[in-house]
């Protein structure tokens, strides 16, 4: 090891044959220097804090005093002041590697009882995201709350994580990064304003819900993430929101939720909050991998018209349908519509298609006083709207044909995603072209965790990243579940989280969240169905087929094959082959506990 003694990272002429290119700065996050593809070592972790404290500064001189305060508190040694010259030295050669000794530089310019460091806008996050924040505030001053939304959504899409990682504790608590932080959360805070009035909550999701993270007993922000969500068609995870920053409160604080957070919950309660078109269902943030089922979706979609996407519940048929219609966007100028049919929704009726074409129908501009009574109506008019639009339309979590077959437009020129748990054989039946989504590989369920939670984390326990992997059965919704505690208790280890799951035993006690998903499709099943459901608990192998399968339960081999067939149709077992069953392991670990009930439902 190293000691500190001032001196700087990396030998001048090491650095002097550094790679060319352009050099960025990142301080929203880990503080890191990248000149060109190479990042560069920043050296000791206070020579670091020295150069985090110049960024956080962005572009003003920043005084010794303020610089041995912030890096030595208020008991600096005598030898401090020159401590800094070194690592200012340091960082000027490492910055500016061709720099003759003793040149002033322009990085680092000498300043009378300070020092500077001087980045352009494009080279530094904090000046991207102060430029950004600019414009959005002028938009927002001008009624363009759209424009405003998306220049702060820019603005927050530089913020990678804590505020100035990798540097010492207590030079993160400076009164410095303190106002750095609130910039970020102010930011967040006019981002949902403006994108809750331009009827784009979505848009903004992912960052309301990164800040809420960073800072969680924040109510304004609590509170306009609570809006953002139910403005999203997302109520239940609105109420879900509200109740954890309740009981955050009463245990950290021994406080009640303010006037601005109740009054939030209030209105999700009653159904108050709207946006202005039918609003993205789930916010594909952290999607990751899932090329080839991009391409396939892709190649489906080329010819307009309906595409099912299909498959079994929490294996991320949304997040891919929705995450296309963000790229197909521009192939489709005349909008984006989507609806929430609750097909599968625990406790929840689905959506019926009288109630599904009124949503669509305002978000085409049909006021109330005009809107037809009856589903023919509503559907014709609807049709005519659409009849020389180019409009993209997803239809999410569909209950059967019946449901969906009069939300679909007849225009050539739009293009339907139909997500759904079940096989829908009438609507394909009818020209929809399906497409079943299977469990991600190994690589894209690692990259969809190490999106949530961060390389660094799984790096750090590749080990226990790998078991929790397998435990989840890399079912998406699963890892989700996961993640979310990892975030949620970032000093707890994997390896704790994925000895939580190896504790289940294979069953649900670890993933509780995700047990009403699977429990709605279950109980969507014919009594016979979910008897036999039951029953493939017993089956010991990874593959069933009707012959096995009518020897295990004692039901004709016959039969047998029928209700195979209707489980894959339910998406409760796969057939990667004509005859040849699976059953995941998660939905195995259903039938196995509802197999142990005295009376199952």
């Amino acid at each position: 090891m190293r000691a500190d003694t001032g001196g700087g990272a990396g030998s001048p002429d090491a650095e002097a044959v550094a790679e060319p290119g352009p050099i960025r700065f990142q301080v929203l996050g880990p503080v890191r220097v990248w000149r060109g593809a190479r990042e560069l070592d920043l050296g000791f972790p206070q020579q670091r804090a020295l150069l985090a404290l110049l960024l956080a500064h962005a572009g003003r001189t920043v005084s010794t005093g303020e610089i041995l305060d912030a890096l030595w508190g208020d008991r600096p040694p005598a030898s401090a002041p020159h401590v800094v010259r070194r690592y200012v030295a340091a960082l000027r050669r490492l910055l500016e590697p061709g720099l003759p000794p003793r040149a002033p530089g322009r990085r680092l310019p000498r300043r009378t009882g300070g020092h500077l460091l001087v980045a352009e806008t494009d080279e530094a996050d904090l000046l991207r995201f102060r430029e950004l924040t600019r414009q959005g505030k002028r938009a927002a001053a001008t009624g363009r709350a759209g424009t405003a939304a998306r220049r702060f959504t820019r603005a927050l899409e530089e913020w990678h994580g804590p505020l100035a990682m990798g540097i010492p504790e207590h030079v993160r608590a400076h009164v410095r990064f303190t106002a750095v932080q609130r910039e970020l959360l102010d930011t967040a805070r006019l981002a949902a304003d403006a994108a809750l009035l331009s009827g784009h909550a979505g848009q903004v999701l992912p960052a309301l819900r990164h800040a809420a993270a960073h800072e969680p007993l924040d109510e304004p922000l609590h509170a306009r993430l609570v809006l953002a969500l139910a403005a999203c068609g997302l109520q239940a995870e609105a109420l879900a929101t509200y109740e954890d920053i309740r009981r955050r409160l009463a245990a950290d604080l021994s406080l009640t939720p303010g006037p601005e957070l109740t009054a939030a919950h209030a209105r999700v309660l009653r159904q108050e909050v709207r946006g202005a078109a039918p609003r993205p269902l789930s916010d594909p943030g952290h999607f990751a991998g899932r090329q080839a089922e991009s391409e396939r979706l892709s190649d489906l979609a080329r010819d307009r018209g309906a595409v099912l996407v299909g498959g079994m519940p929490g294996v991320g048929k949304t997040a891919l349908a929705v995450r296309f219609a963000q790229q197909a966007a521009p192939r489709f100028p005349d909008g984006r519509l989507q609806v929430h049919l609750r097909g599968s929704e625990p406790g929840r009726p689905a959506v019926e298609p009288l109630d599904a074409l009124r949503e669509l129908l305002t978000a085409l501009g049909v006021p109330a006083r005009r809107m037809p009574d009856g589903v023919t109506a509503r559907a014709g008019l609807y049709r005519t709207l659409l009849a020389e639009r180019r409009a993209l339309v997803v239809l999410d979590d569909a209950l059967d044909t019946e449901q969906v077959r009069p939300l679909l437009p007849a225009a050539p020129g739009c293009l339907t995603l139909v997500t759904s748990r079940n096989a829908l054989p009438g609507l394909v039946a009818a020209g929809a072209r399906p497409l079943r989504v299977e469990p991600p590989s190994a690589e894209d369920a690692h990259a969809i965790l190490a999106r949530r939670i961060g390389p660094g984390r799984i790096a750090a326990e590749p080990t226990a990243a790998d078991e929790i992997l397998t435990r989840c059965g890399r079912l998406p919704l699963a890892l989700t579940l996961v993640a979310a505690r990892a975030i949620g208790h970032p000093h707890v280890p994997l390896a704790a989280l994925a000895a939580e799951l190896r504790a289940a035993h294979g069953g649900l006690d670890a993933l509780s969240a995700l047990r009403p998903a699977l429990l709605a499709s279950y109980h969507r099943l014919p009594d016979d169905s979910a008897r036999f459901f039951r029953l493939l608990s017993r089956h010991p192998g990874p593959h069933l087929t009707a012959t096995t399968t009518a020897a295990l339960t004692g039901i004709p081999a016959r039969r047998t094959r029928l209700l195979l067939g209707h489980l894959a149709e339910s998406h409760l077992l796969a057939e990667p082959e004509p005859g040849r069953y699976t059953l995941h392991d998660l939905l195995r670990a259903l039938a196995t506990e509802l197999s142990a009930e005295p009376s199952p439902a």
